[in-house]
């Protein structure tokens, strides 16, 4: 694994309530991600999850601490962190070829018209969607958007992928087809991945570290857990795999025991 190229040093995310004190979402949260690691985010709703992941998108700010990126300061959103959103958020007159083409167009001009036919055609192959191409989003399932969203996030070379629960709306078999594309992309295209999720065992099959968060408000970094688990992974395979029981069970002892939510 390559060394440390994205910080967060002692991020604090306050919001302000008219007549009321601050709001302290997340404080004193301090990570050293590597290049080309993955990592899961997890913990009971209203930790922050999806707070720090708007911060190091840039679509947010953080009240206090800093946000550096190959050792520059994170300020706004910027084509080297993409967002892939439970909603696909794609454009419903464009095609699945238009959408993402759309990104690349935006973010490198200068590719000849071969060129860019080549980058796009390059990802939608990547995600299996060359038959439906000139399909619009409305004429395909909620599995093949989210595949088109997660092709056009990496049609402009990211170097952090940034997913909010990108699976969490769909049926487990889609949900698990989706999660094999992703480990099958992320080993072809090597760029670091960041994944908020509520889901255990998404969090163990896919991740090379686990962030698990406290409680809100005033949520921070609970542990880290370390996944030594070789990869290409195999999900059928890793349920009776000692390190993938070990890693799930500290992960359900840390949400349900010493941060239980009461409901």
């Amino acid at each position: 694994m390559n060394e440390k190229f994205l910080s967060l040093d002692n991020i604090e995310k306050r919001f302000k309530i008219q007549g009321h004190e601050d709001y302290i979402a997340v404080t004193n949260v301090n990570l050293e991600i590597k290049k080309n690691e993955i990592i899961s985010i997890i913990g009971h709703s209203g930790c922050g999850k999806s707070t720090l992941l708007n911060m190091i998108s840039g679509l947010d700010a953080q009240s206090e601490g800093h946000i550096l990126l190959e050792n520059k300061e994170v300020k706004g959103p910027g084509p080297e962190r993409a967002v892939v959103f439970q909603n696909h958020s794609l454009l419903p007159w464009l095609s699945v070829y238009q959408n993402i083409e759309m990104a690349v167009k935006k973010v490198m001009p200068s590719l000849s018209s071969a060129e860019l036919r080549e980058r796009v055609e390059k990802f939608v192959s990547m995600v299996n969607l060359d038959h439906a191409k000139d399909k619009l989003p409305g004429e395909i399932s909620g599995g093949m958007k989210q595949r088109v969203g997660i092709a056009r996030a990496l049609s402009i070379k990211p170097k952090v992928l940034l997913m909010d629960e990108p699976f969490g709306a769909l049926d487990s078999l889609t949900r698990a087809n989706l999660q094999e594309h992703l480990m099958r992309i992320q080993q072809s295209v090597k760029n670091t991945v960041i994944i908020i999720t509520h889901d255990i065992d998404e969090a163990v099959l896919l991740s090379d570290r686990v962030i698990m968060m406290t409680n809100g408000p005033e949520a921070t970094i609970g542990e880290i857990l370390e996944v030594n688990l070789e990869r290409p992974r195999n999900r059928v395979e890793l349920q009776s795999d000692p390190e993938y029981i070990r890693c799930r069970e500290a992960i359900l002892s840390f949400l349900y025991e010493k941060f239980a939510k009461d409901d």
